[in-house]
């Protein structure tokens, strides 16, 4: 038996005899549903592409294609207008019909003309009709012999700005200039009271001109808030002309619809029958034949006027098709071919509607920015379907290229059902089914639109959508999966981005979280228990006096675990995430219900969560708090600095705190890093207002039993004296670099608890030397209410103390309050977090009591190791180390926290980076460029010193730079405008914007921009496995990511592409739920070709070098720029210390060798100076 081909199956089932071939001209949608029509009546099918429309589906769809002209020969759009070469094809290729579709040439009676004249069968009204009905001047010639009404206007068209002006004058405001030829809200302008009609004239006629190659226009007058109302027609060959009834078109943008209803919801009958009749008396009058459609405005009083009479099928009969259960298309090309409306059974009285039907055009359109068209490639493509849903599409699949040539429209879904409301709930359903990725859509605004009251009324008029601003207030989707894909591609080609990162995880599965058990031996369920009360109930339920009273009086020591911060911050970067948090928060909150508090959040790792971790500070605390309701969560407060690094106005650090006292926070551990009390008290004054518990915080610094000290017993009491006067409820001693050894810590513990019985006493130091239990011992010995600790596989070095090595150190000795056996059970986990996070462990080997001659903070001690390997001094660490306790005493021998051990470590790395001596510092001072943190510090912009700035140096190196400020720095600036600034972040990153943004904003302005940046890019990566954050993922490799509760993402890398060497692109290939998507993924190694830059002559004046490794921010001068010794030429970034790179003396640039965001090698050329002309 013979196989029959597909052609074959048509060919024996034609309708049409022999004259069965039809070519479509046009592109996109409408080809492919004629061609989809014609391929049920056996037709064959031909399509024709501009070379730029090539890759189009609507060539791939019919059975030939042809390319219409050489490249180049036509514009994009002039291709699909070009009639004699679009002709030339038909008739070379045997043509025997010629449908226009809609747009380019479908009102075009030449071209109409045209057709007939080489002998091809035009599907559509002849020329001669499309002549009397296709321009909307003619049309109301129309209208008068049929006696119809019309909305008032001009009797025909106006050939200049003058004429347009009279008929503003006779008939008055508002007025419509319109395009006699063409639709889609193309050459439309409405000019209101005050407005410029000569500019709408203009703007009107040239768009018309554009669009329609006639710019032709006329004017009339513009109703007030009018329903558009369209009506279907079939007319054979015969004279014989039946309605299939109407569409309300009312929903418009720029009189562009964007959706329409069948039948119309709210019109009264007698009016639906008059329009009705109308319609098909109009279409009489003209000798019309094919389908066309008949327009009217229905005013507020319901009365009806005539507009035109469209004289092709329109985007929206669809949904008439399913109304009706006509086939517009089908009768189209039958008519043509000869056939009547009765042998068609197209009779008036059979012809019924049932039920309705709405069309949504889904456009590549950003309603968020005035319907800008979006172009790019469709990253994802994955429709709606199900029953009642009906899908016209064009260019619509996954790794289609939205091309900025053409019309934006994507895709037409139109749906169906027995009601309005069932309608318009099964479009929603249906939008909402749509998964489209890689541009932007108006799907958000389609649905805000669908839910609007006036759309469920059916009440809706032609400018609804321009009248409601409120349609712009979308719920966009999140697009969550396929930026989670983006980030992972770039991690597999380009490997982690995360500063601080050394190699990948050491840990190859998830961690185990481990199991409690109770005294009697039974599982406790942590995450369906409650945990034990702990010491916040205490505070919750009788107040922050009442709380510190009672800390006081329990007979012991309490603890605080600083695994959630300090410990990390001072073993692993600071770069625990908040998802490795949460995992073991149930388990802690039964484990540690004893606890004093977990210090959890403030400090280093506010910044770090956005700079690093691109995650919410926040929305951690949120979580954390959410799942730890029993324990007291301590923040890290710098005083008048809050978080940041530098003052800020006083109301900053209010809101600050009130958010943070909202959001979870309750015991704030307040300190200024000078010890400067009217800077404290910012801090304190703010916690108190807010209703947290104040730990106002004295800084521990170097060895107060070294003769000589001038951070003596005295200076301590001294300082604590001031603190009880200003009023807080728990004393801080913060040791930040470990120096506080055993003896002193007995002999300050002691003093302090003889002079204030009273008062509760927190104590805080690092293991630095390897001595922190034995002084945590002493504390708690000397009377010190609570000490802090870490968790076992957290402790030591430059962390805090270990648990239960103090547990065991205090055993019989003092109640901690806590369950010692249960705090053992979380080290497995943490010590699985070493592991995994790993590659951001400093290389320590061990405890390191150098620390008491050096006196760098545990904390920062592994960041300046870090730093300086960066830097290219890491084979220089000695050096540092020995640099940074000079850097100390030319400050003034200072408290060292941040951020002033920061100014402490970034003169270190400037002296050893520059080998210069402290001798040196002093001598040149004058000349050289400090870091901006140094002389952030001189300026007195961090606060006042213990004993006052040391002098001559203050002064040698601000002299012609810097002032010298004298009081608090928050008293110069001028308060925040709150308002203001969450109105910006509002405008620049959406309606979601928070207090707590716009507290994040105001410690860290750029950090918080970057950080939505890449939210905006990448989405929410707080919800990706660590490890999959950190490392590429292995090709096969299967990561799960539950990005909500009950949605989880299976994600597969399957390949990764070759290069593509002319962009630098590879494709990253991944199966989403067994789905495959491809990304595109820029190759950020490919080799540029580089050229060394020249490097500066220190001993030359004139020639202006880099004073270290790094990036250039700013350039401040240019060529030609006159410059005075110690002006500012540009700013230099190394990590993050900025410093202002200044002339060395007057001149004028006579070179510029750099550009902002370059990288720069110490010494390297950046400006070079001559003589001032």
């Amino acid at each position: 038996m013979a196989t029959l081909k597909l052609g074959g199956i048509r060919d024996s089932n034609g309708l049409l005899g022999e004259k069965n071939k039809i070519l479509v001209a046009n592109r996109g949608e409408i080809p492919i549903r004629i061609f989809r029509t014609a391929h049920e009546l056996s037709m064959r099918t031909v399509a024709i592409y501009s070379h730029e429309d090539r890759l189009s589906t609507h060539r791939l769809k019919a059975d030939e294609a042809y390319v219409i002209g050489e490249q180049d020969q036509y514009t994009p759009v002039g291709a699909y207008l070009a009639i004699d070469e679009i002709i030339s094809i038909a008739k070379k290729h045997g043509v025997d019909f010629i449908h226009p579709g809609y747009g380019f040439l479908s009102e075009n009676s030449e071209f109409a003309d045209k057709v007939a004249k080489a002998g091809i069968t035009w599907i559509g009204p002849p020329a001669s009709v499309i002549d009397a009905v296709g321009d909307k001047v003619s049309a109301r010639h129309l209208a008068a012999r049929a006696n119809v009404p019309v909305v008032p206007g001009t009797p025909g068209p106006i050939e200049n700005v003058q004429e347009a002006k009279d008929f503003v004058a006779k008939y008055g405001y508002p007025v419509i200039v319109k395009a006699a030829f063409g639709g889609g809200g193309r050459g439309m302008r409405v000019v209101r009271e005050g407005e410029d009609i000569a500019d709408a004239f203009h703007r009107a006629s040239s768009e018309a001109k554009t669009a329609f190659g006639d710019g032709t226009c006329f004017v009339e007058r513009f109703l007030n808030k009018p329903k558009h109302i369209e009506v279907q027609l079939l007319a054979d060959n015969h004279g014989n002309v039946v309605h299939l009834f109407e569409r309300d078109c009312s929903v418009q943008r720029r009189h562009q619809k964007v959706v329409e209803v069948a039948p119309a919801k709210t019109l009264p009958l007698e009016v639906r029958n008059a329009i009705l009749t109308d319609a098909v008396k109009l279409a009489k009058e003209a000798g019309y034949k094919n389908a066309g459609t008949c327009e009217f405005l229905v005013d507020d009083q319901n009365r009806h006027y005539f507009i035109e009479i469209n004289p092709r099928i329109q985007v929206e009969h669809t949904i008439t098709e399913e109304i009706t259960g006509i086939d517009i298309v089908a009768a189209q090309i039958q008519i043509a071919a000869g056939a009547t409306l009765e042998q068609l059974g197209l009779l008036q009285d059979k012809i019924t509607t049932r039920g309705f039907a709405i069309q949504c055009r889904i456009t590549t359109e950003d309603p968020a920015k005035n319907f800008q068209p979006d172009t790019g490639r469709l990253e994802v493509y994955r429709s709606a379907g199900g029953n009642g849903v009906r899908l016209d599409g064009g260019n619509a699949y996954s790794g289609a290229v939205i091309s900025p040539h053409y019309d934006s429209m994507l895709v037409k879904c139109s749906c169906s059902g027995s009601t309005y409301e069932i309608v318009r709930r099964k479009m929603i359903r249906a939008l909402i089914e749509f998964r489209i990725r890689g541009v932007k859509t108006n799907i958000p605004f389609l649905l805000t639109l669908l839910m609007h009251p006036v759309f469920i009324s059916g009440e809706y008029w032609t400018t609804f959508i321009d009248d409601t601003p409120q349609l712009f207030q979308m719920v966009s989707s999140q697009n969550r999966a396929q930026k989670l894909l983006h980030y992972l591609a770039d991690l597999a080609v380009n490997g982690s981005s995360i500063k601080g990162q050394v190699g990948v995880p050491k840990l190859h599965k998830n961690p185990d979280i481990p199991h409690l058990t109770s005294n009697s031996g039974d599982a406790i369920n942590v995450n369906n228990t409650a945990p034990p009360s702990g010491w916040r109930q205490v505070l919750l339920e009788q107040g922050a006096e009442a709380f510190a009273k009672q800390v006081r009086n329990f007979d012991g020591t309490l603890l605080m675990d600083t695994t959630w911060r300090d410990a990390h911050q001072s073993l692993l970067a600071t770069r625990v995430r908040t998802t490795d948090l949460v995992a073991i928060a149930p388990t802690t909150a039964h484990a540690w219900s004893g606890a004093f508090a977990l210090e959890c959040w403030g400090g280093a790792t506010f910044d770090v969560a956005m700079r690093f971790l691109h995650e919410d500070p926040w929305e951690r605390l949120r979580k954390l708090r959410k799942l730890v309701p029993n324990i007291p969560f301590q923040m890290l407060l710098r005083g008048a600095n809050g978080v940041a690094y530098s003052s800020l106005p006083d109301n900053a650090i209010d809101h600050f705190v009130k958010q943070a006292k909202e959001n979870g926070v309750d015991i704030f551990r307040v300190f200024d890093a000078l010890n400067d009390l009217e800077q404290l008290k910012v801090g304190v004054d703010a916690v108190k207002r807010a209703g947290g518990v104040v730990e106002a915080t004295i800084c521990y610094s170097g060895d107060m039993l070294q003769p000589g000290k001038k951070y003596n017993l005295d200076y301590y009491l001294e300082i604590t004296e001031k603190i009880v006067q200003m009023g807080t409820h728990i004393l801080g001693i913060k040791d930040m670099a470990g120096t506080l050894k055993p003896a002193a810590a007995k002999l300050l513990i002691s003093a302090l608890r003889e002079k204030y019985p009273d008062l509760p006493i927190h104590v805080h130091t690092h293991d630095s030397a390897g001595t922190a239990v034995a002084s945590n011992a002493a504390c708690a010995l000397a009377g010190a209410d609570v000490v802090d600790v870490a968790i076992n596989s957290m402790s030591g070095l430059t962390s805090q103390a270990s648990v239960n090595a103090l547990l065991a150190s205090l055993d019989g000795l003092v109640n901690t309050n806590v369950n010692e056996r249960h705090v053992r059970e979380l080290d497995a986990y943490w010590a699985e977090m070493r592991l995994l996070y790993s590659c951001f462990g400093a290389d320590l080997k061990g405890p390191d009591p150098e620390v008491y001659q050096h006196e760098i903070p545990g904390g920062q001690l592994t960041n300046l190791l870090f730093q300086a390997q960066q830097l290219g001094l890491g084979e220089q660490w000695a050096e540092t180390k020995r640099a940074y306790k000079e850097a100390n005493y030319l400050l003034g021998d200072i408290v060292k926290v941040t951020p002033t051990s920061k100014v402490v470590g970034d003169l270190a790395q400037f002296m050893v980076s520059n080998k210069l001596t402290s001798d040196d510092v002093r001598r040149l001072a004058n000349s050289l460029d400090f870091p901006d943190s140094v002389m952030d510090f001189f300026e007195g912009l961090i606060g006042q010193p213990y004993g006052g700035f040391p002098e001559p140096l203050r002064t040698d190196i601000l002299k012609n730079k810097r002032r010298k400020l004298t009081v608090r720095p928050g008293l110069e600036l001028a308060p925040f405008d709150l308002k203001s600034i969450k109105e910006d972040l509002t405008t620049r990153f959406g309606d979601e914007i928070t207090e707590c943004d716009v507290a994040s904003y105001n410690m860290y302005p750029k950090v918080y921009e970057e950080f939505q940046k890449i939210k905006e890019k990448y989405g929410d990566l707080s919800v990706l496995p660590t490890r999959s954050f950190l490392a590429p993922a292995v090709v096969g490799e299967e990561i799960e990511v539950t990005i909500e509760q009950g949605k989880t993402l299976i994600i597969k890398l399957q390949a990764i592409g070759d290069l593509d060497k002319e962009t630098g692109i590879r494709g990253v290939y991944f199966e989403l739920n067994g789905e495959t998507r491809k990304i595109r993924t820029i190759d950020r190694s490919q080799k540029v070709e580089t050229v060394a830059k020249p490097k500066a002559d220190n001993h030359d004046p004139f020639q202006i070098g880099a004073p270290m490794a790094g990036v250039i921010v700013e350039v401040k001068v240019h060529k030609g720029s006159l410059v005075k010794k110690g002006e500012a030429v540009a700013v230099l970034s190394a990590m993050k210390m900025e410093m202002i790179i200044s002339a060395q003396t007057d001149g004028q640039v006579k070179e510029v060798l750099i550009n902002g965001g370059e990288n720069v090698d110490a010494s390297d050329l950046l400006v070079v100076l001559e003589e001032t002309k």
